[in-house]
């Protein structure tokens, strides 16, 4: 009897504490902070859930490719201007004004900077990129400094879409990163960074050709895994004869379908190509240079053959090395053929000897004999 009325009890208890109400559940669990107020847990968790941000559940739905890897064993960063007007570039221009939902990438980059999805840096006096925290650029600056009209109300900044300037958007500056993955054995070309590029056409006219100039301004870099997402999901048409939207921005920079002219890379002395290619000539040689050694040391990498630096005594002293060992081989090789050619001959000879005996045996005996019949008459 015992033992029931003890089963008894803690089944009501039992029944007792799941009857609970959930008002008293929570505030069972909520708790109390030094001062002697009392915290929520469940509320705690409501809001770090909630301030996660709009782009991490974008990334879900939008996955991009997987990022690249800070400790490749060889990367060379090369910085393009990609002229819009081109056709092969025509995809990120056109439409120059929003259509519906057609729209161009200065565009929608603008409406996710001003918009405060994306951070923009500053450019560098170089033309590169810094992205730093301090160079972080300013909504308000920015569209005050470009003196492009804007509305501000209860601290949110809204621009008219008439009031975009996306048809003087007609460059962007592009960083790319050539590399070599050594966890996967493959040479890949990413782009890094992206840049547009104001073409600010000037009020007044020249003397020489009497027409306006147009200066480039830099506007603000982005880096481009934090835009991505937001590409993967920006249709774009990307074939005159196929008008079938088949293609986003972001499998545009993803195969490399774009064609820029190479102004910078990073070297040592920090110098644009403008800094030493005084001539046109001359740019265009170097910029040719450029594009020669990426697909020399691709090449290399399949151990196809490639010009050797001058200056590697390494490569150099292998290379030697190397023609001897073939040189040695071929010597041996024609060695080899020799002392054929030679047991040949003594074969042949040998066999000729061998046959000779039989040939003297017949021509040593006596003349034959010969027996001529007379004839009757």
């Amino acid at each position: 009897m015992k033992r029931l009325l003890i089963f008894l009890s803690v089944l009501v208890c039992t029944i007792g504490l799941n009857a609970q109400p959930a008002r008293s559940r929570t505030a069972a669990s909520n708790t109390k902070d030094k001062d002697g107020k009392v915290v929520s847990r469940s509320s705690n968790k409501q809001q770090t859930s909630s301030a996660k941000p709009q782009a991490d559940r974008a990334a879900l739905s939008f996955p991009t490719s997987a990022e690249m890897p800070e400790d490749v064993v060889w990367r060379r960063d090369i910085y393009r201007q990609l002229d819009l007007l081109k056709d092969e570039n025509a995809p990120l221009y056109y439409p120059v004004e929003p259509r519906g939902k057609d729209q161009n990438l200065f565009t929608y980059l603008f409406r996710l900077f001003v918009s405060g999805r994306i951070k923009g840096y500053k450019p560098t006096d170089d033309g590169g990129e810094s992205f730093d925290e301090k160079d972080v650029v300013s909504v308000k600056d920015l569209l005050d400094n470009q003196r492009i009209y804007y509305e501000e109300s209860g601290g949110r900044i809204t621009v008219p879409e008439s009031d975009i300037p996306s048809a003087f958007v007609k460059r962007f500056y592009l960083k790319e990163s050539s590399y070599f993955d050594q966890r996967s054995a493959t040479y890949k070309t990413r782009v890094t960074a992206l840049c547009p590029v104001l073409m600010d056409e000037d009020e007044f006219l020249s003397i020489d050709n009497e027409a306006g100039t147009a200066t480039s301004k830099p506007l603000f870099w982005v880096k481009y895994d934090d835009v991505a997402t937001y590409l993967s999901r920006m249709p774009v048409m990307a074939s005159n004869f196929n008008n079938v939207t088949n293609m986003t921005v972001d499998d545009y920079f993803t195969m490399n379908r774009y064609n820029g002219k190479i102004y910078k890379t990073t070297n040592l002395q920090g110098r644009l190509l403008a800094d030493y290619a005084k001539t046109d000539s001359a740019m265009t040689a170097e910029q040719k240079r450029i594009e020669q050694q990426l697909v020399d040391f691709e090449n290399s990498i399949w151990h196809q053959e490639a010009k050797v630096d001058s200056t590697d005594s390494v490569a150099i002293a292998e290379k030697a090395v190397d023609k001897k060992v073939a040189r040695a081989s071929r010597s041996k090789k024609s060695d080899a053929a020799k002392d054929d050619k030679s047991e040949k001959t003594t074969s042949r000879r040998s066999s000729a000897a061998a046959k000779e005996p039989k040939q003297a045996k017949v021509s040593s005996g006596s003349a034959p004999r010969v027996s001529a019949r007379r004839q009757r008459r």
